[in-house]
């Protein structure tokens, strides 16, 4: 679903590999703890445009991650779980506050401030923006320009 004010792309926040690096290190302790799980919070729904958050992406790395490890090898196989990959970012809101957390204690943002003061200008901050408004949820982020991006 398209942003307000989104381009059409890979946005500039993109990390190459940020999700590759974060699942490569999460399986390699996984092994060490004997844990048959990966969690992560990709989210495809509400596409920002990163390669790594496509479910297509998250099976291959399950696929990987089967080839690569010890425990897989002799018959434990590793999944990968992304339970939020096909909610919308306003199901994604909803379900945080039922489940007790604080949103103003996350952050989204790829240019918060040292004090986790969200720029409300990146994609990151357009979409967490229109999740809490499409939640019928006040949104508590603390953004550095009230109104950036809308």
């Amino acid at each position: 679903m398209p942003v307000a004010g989104r381009q059409a792309g890979i946005p500039a926040t993109y990390v190459p590999a940020r999700n590759t690096v974060l699942l490569s290190l999460a399986l390699a302790w996984a092994e060490v703890l004997g844990a048959r799980h990966l969690f992560i919070g990709a989210n495809a729904v509400d596409y920002s445009g990163y390669p790594d958050c496509r479910p297509e992406y998250l099976r291959a790395f399950e696929a990987m991650a089967n080839l690569a490890t010890k425990a897989a090898v002799e018959g434990t196989r590793i999944e990968v779980r992304a339970p939020l990959v096909d909610l919308p970012k306003a199901e994604i809101v909803r379900l945080a506050v039922a489940l007790g957390v604080d949103p103003a204690e996350t952050v989204s943002c790829y240019q918060a401030d040292a004090d986790g003061g969200a720029c409300g200008c990146c994609d990151a901050c357009r979409i967490r923006r229109k999740g809490f408004a499409d939640a019928g949820i006040a949104d508590p982020t603390r953004y550095a320009h009230a109104r950036a991006g809308e």
